[in-house]
């Protein structure tokens, strides 16, 4: 294989492609309901799926030294990448995707910066401790918020409501994610919280998580007698069940004792979570007289 096409599949492999684009793909689609013509909707995924390879990458960069054990065939262990590329590879995707946020005005880039903070707080530091779960709790409800902010310049009141939610779901699928690694961090002295209280406690947790986020977005889901748009009705009403059945589905498969099946439910997890979030939002955006932006 050419040493180029080599290098470019060992930089998506190092980008965390799955969980960079189900952010990316969540962030387009709520600004696109919020409003944002297919321009701004890009430009705002794309901002977000580079904010998160940025992300990725520096993950990759710390863990280089624990995954030459347990990991050996990732970019940096096998020699796919090496650790100067890498690092430049981190940094032009946070500049790029930071200066994508900059037409949506200071607060979009202010958001856009906290999220890639703490980002970059669980890679330097809390991935091996038992605040693993912190960082990923307090970035999901950015998500929507960088959406909505960068498509429209402002948060309707009624948003807030979906912060609570949007905590406990982070917290969720930050505990899910222990439990998909918890055989190759407890040897290694990873402290996650999966690794503290066990298995069987942290599936609780993750699930206890999901189950109070769940309830809280259905009770306080905004209402509307009015859709003015097909596509909005469809989401708005199959978003929140379709979210949370994929949410229940996941939580089941991460009770398994296979990694690579607890891999694939939280990966479910984390595909409920945008569509709970885009069902909810879709009826916030019915509610408040707003639109698709296509």
């Amino acid at each position: 294989m050419p040493g180029p096409i080599r290098t470019a599949i060992g930089l998506i492999r190092l980008s965390h492609a799955f969980p960079s684009i189900v952010n990316a793909a969540a962030t387009g689609a709520i600004a696109t309901v919020a409003g944002a013509g297919p321009a701004t909707a890009l430009r705002l995924a794309v901002s977000m799926l580079l904010l998160q390879v940025s992300i990725g990458a520096v993950n990759d960069l710390v863990d280089r030294p624990l995954d030459r054990g347990q990991k050996p065939a990732k970019p940096l262990p096998s020699g796919l990448v090496s650790d100067g590329l890498a690092r430049a590879w981190a940094g032009v995707t946070a500049v790029i995707g930071l200066a994508l946020a900059l037409p949506s005005g200071p607060t979009a880039i202010v958001v856009a910066g906290l999220g890639l903070g703490l980002g970059y707080a669980y890679d330097l530091r809390l991935s091996r401790t038992v605040l693993s779960w912190l960082p990923l709790a307090l970035a999901v409800p950015l998500v929507p918020i960088y959406a909505w902010l960068g498509a429209t310049g402002e948060l309707p009141p009624a948003l807030v409501a979906l912060v609570p939610a949007g905590l406990l779901a982070g917290a969720g699928l930050a505990v899910g994610n222990g439990l998909v690694d918890l055989e190759r961090d407890a040897p290694v002295g990873k402290a996650t919280i999966a690794v503290r209280i066990g298995r069987d406690r942290a599936w609780v947790a993750h699930a206890g998580a999901f189950a109070v986020a769940i309830s809280i977005a259905v009770l306080l889901a905004p209402a509307s007698s009015t859709v003015n748009s097909e596509l909005l009705g469809v989401l708005r009403w199959a978003g929140i069940p379709l979210g949370a059945a994929a949410i229940a589905v996941g939580a089941g498969l991460l009770a398994g004792r296979r990694a690579s099946l607890r891999e694939r439910g939280w990966e479910l997890e984390a595909i409920g979570t945008a569509s709970l979030g885009l069902g909810w939002l879709a009826g916030l955006a019915a509610a408040s007289g707003g639109g698709v932006g296509l």
